[in-house]
């Protein structure tokens, strides 16, 4: 993409600037809040950060350009997020919002620390490649072409491998994180999205479907298709690991699903584009709406909906609250 580097270099001047200066005026009302949504605006190039107990907007702080997903570091002090179209990373304090700093990374679409903390991997969904870094110094270790839209990450338990979603070729692509070799690219159907690791196999969304692929990490091949609703994009953990979540974008539907036998136990009908979502300490569920321009809180023991305003197309979202008290149970 053809960039013009002096206005991107004084659009991130500004950011900067105003990224340091929004928490003085805001300090006040942060200091009484029990924790803080962070929200990812992604029409609207901000972060809102709302106050989990009132449900209130404290601030909105602006990045670069385009702002997708966000991962905490493995220290839990800081959340990165992504800004893909603005070839920037922004840490922010995990439990204030404050801007630590900003870094350049080549289109940070996705980004997903591995299990043993040793690696930071990114999906560079415009630029066709998956970026391999060495998680403390952000030192590029791999690049790896992938074609085409590489999107959603997850690891082997052991960190050895790391698999990628590749929206526009309907595949999935298995990289050796040792050594940046593709161990298999394989069609797993049609706009994959999310990835879970579960119980040996790989749960894999598949928007362009009606089914989540079960696959076999060895090599990549479909062993299951379980039936959902149109449009299932992203898997989540229940923080008991009783339950998974599927939501279903295209549907408008949030699945319930058993974790061992993966069954339908409940559909929530929540239309807007659900998207990414995160469990609260109270066990609401905290989903993003990307068409709805709004953050619903589901309670699913009774199935009620409390709906916040936000950014246009909000994408990833996280609670502070829950690196607390369920160590990130849940996954992106």
């Amino acid at each position: 993409m053809n960039r013009n580097t002096g206005s991107v270099a004084r659009i991130a001047g500004c950011v900067a600037a105003a990224l340091l200066a929004a928490p003085v005026a805001a300090a006040a009302t942060e200091a009484r809040a029990e924790g803080i949504a962070f929200v990812l605006n992604s029409a609207d190039a901000s972060i809102s950060e709302f106050d989990i107990a009132t449900h209130k907007e404290i601030r909105r702080l602006p990045v670069l350009r385009e702002p997708h997903h966000m991962a905490t570091t493995p220290d839990g002090k800081s959340l990165v997020v992504g800004d893909t179209a603005g070839n920037a990373a922004f840490f922010l304090d995990a439990q204030t919002g404050v801007l630590q700093r900003q870094v350049t990374l080549s289109d940070p679409y996705q980004l997903s620390y591995s299990p043993n903390g040793r690696l930071l991997t990114t999906a560079g969904l415009a630029r066709d490649q998956v970026d391999i870094y060495d998680a403390a110094t952000l030192a590029l270790k791999f690049r790896v072409p992938a074609k085409s839209m590489p999107s959603h990450i997850n690891y082997a338990p052991d960190s050895s491998v790391v698999y990628v979603s590749l929206q526009d070729t309907g595949r999935l692509i298995a990289i050796d994180t040792a050594t940046g070799k593709v161990l298999w690219n394989v069609p797993v159907g049609s706009t994959p999205a999310g990835i879970l690791w579960h119980n040996g196999k790989l749960l894999v969304g598949d928007m362009g479907t009606s089914y989540v692929a079960v696959v076999d990490p060895a090599d990549g091949h479909v062993t299951a298709k379980l039936e959902m609703a149109p449009g299932p994009h992203n898997l989540f953990v229940s923080p008991s690991r009783r339950l998974l979540y599927v939501t279903c974008r295209i549907s408008g539907n949030i699945e319930q699903l058993d974790w061992d036998t993966l069954a339908i136990v409940k559909t929530y009908r929540i239309p807007g584009g659900p998207d990414d979502i995160v469990i609260a300490p109270d066990g609401k569920l905290w989903a993003t709406l990307r068409w709805r321009q709004k953050v619903a809180i589901l309670d699913p023991a009774t199935g009620a909906i409390e709906y916040i305003p936000t950014g246009r197309s909000p994408h990833g979202i996280w609670l502070n609250t829950v690196q607390r008290t369920s160590s990130q149970l849940s996954m992106r």
